[in-house]
Order: C-alpha cells, then sequence, then structure tokens
C-alpha cells in the first residue's frame, strides 16, 4: 500500500475544512456539560493516549495508518449523523464529545505517521499550508453561515450546520479511500 500524495493534500485539506466548520458549533453542542466532564475526559484521554504510544512499534506501518486514519474519519461521520438524528440533549453532547476524544486519542499517532511516511519536507511543507488554508476557509464559512443566520436560535443554527458538515464528512472519507492505493 502507497500514499497518493496529491489525493492526501486534498484529503487533509478537508479534513481541515471541516474542523474549521465545526470549531463554533462544538461548544454550542458542549453546553449541558459540566466542567468536571472535561477532567475525566482529559484524564481518559492521556490514559489512552499512553496506551496507542506503547504500540507505535506495531502501529507504524501504512495499513495501520490508513485502518486508524479510517476509523477516525467514521466515528466523526457517526457523531455527526447522531447529532441531525437525535439533536442537543445531555447524551449527544457527551457523545460528541467522547467522540471528539476518540479522534484526539489518535491524533499523536497520525501526526507521526504522517511524517514517517511522507518524510519530504516539502510535502509536510504541502500538507501543513493545506491545514492551515482548510481551517481558515472553514472558520470564515462558518462565520459567514452564522452570521447570515443569525435571526434563528442559536441551536438551530449549529443543527443546520451539520448537514453541511455531513456533506464534508462524507467527502473526506472519499478523498481519505482516495489517497492510498495498494503496491504494484
Amino acid at each position: 500500500m502507497e500514499i497518493v500524495v496529491r489525493n492526501f493534500i486534498i484529503y487533509k485539506l478537508l479534513n481541515s475544512l471541516f474542523l474549521g466548520i465545526s470549531i463554533g458549533s462544538v461548544m454550542s453542542i458542549y453546553t449541558p456539560l459540566a466542567p468536571s466532564i472535561y477532567s475525566i475526559g482529559g484524564l481518559l484521554l492521556a490514559l489512552g493516549m499512553l496506551v496507542v504510544a506503547k504500540f507505535y512499534y506495531k502501529l507504524f506501518n501504512i495499513y495501520w495508518f490508513y485502518a486508524i486514519s479510517l476509523l477516525v474519519e467514521f466515528v466523526m461521520l457517526f457523531v455527526v449523523i447522531y447529532f441531525l438524528v437525535f439533536n442537543i440533549s445531555y447524551a449527544t453532547a457527551l457523545l460528541v464529545y467522547i467522540g471528539y476524544q476518540v479522534t484526539f486519542l489518535f491524533g499523536s499517532y497520525l501526526v507521526r505517521a504522517e511524517t514517517i511516511f511522507l518524510n519530504e519536507p516539502e510535502t509536510l511543507s504541502r500538507i501543513d499550508m493545506s491545514k492551515q488554508i482548510g481551517s481558515i476557509v472553514g472558520m470564515i464559512f462558518s462565520f459567514g453561515f452564522y452570521s447570515y443566520y443569525a435571526n434563528i436560535p442559536n441551536i438551530e443554527q449549529v443543527y443546520n450546520i451539520h448537514y453541511i458538515l455531513l456533506v464534508v464528512q462524507i467527502v473526506i472519507i472519499g478523498a481519505l479511500v482516495l489517497s492510498f492505493r495498494k503496491s504494484a
């Protein structure tokens, strides 16, 4: 298996676009959670990251990189769909928080694997630039969206932007799949 660099850069741009669009909505979704949840979540995240780091020696191959990348993207797809189906509640806020924590759990691994498998400085520069561009475009889009719909309740704005996030997340998964191909 090998990485198609051009497609991977597009994937990273779209992934950061999702982040940029979602950043404001996540804060609204988390509102029902008590501050102590963040302490517990942070502790569990740190412990989980220790476990993942312990198994780096097994995980640093391209197949695990692809599989874990797909897992993270499908977790986000599930979170978006769950929110659209069940809307805002304590349970939804908790599930969204857990979903994001699961993605963060593998964050260090994915960044390190990306650096190992795409170890050319020019490629890494293009990836990081695409991530920043995606985040900036996503935040500008989000700001425009929320400004345009300022006359409707905040939670309804957050709910509506999740339809856009759903489409973006499906495209992200497609871009990720196209970023890897079987070696000849």
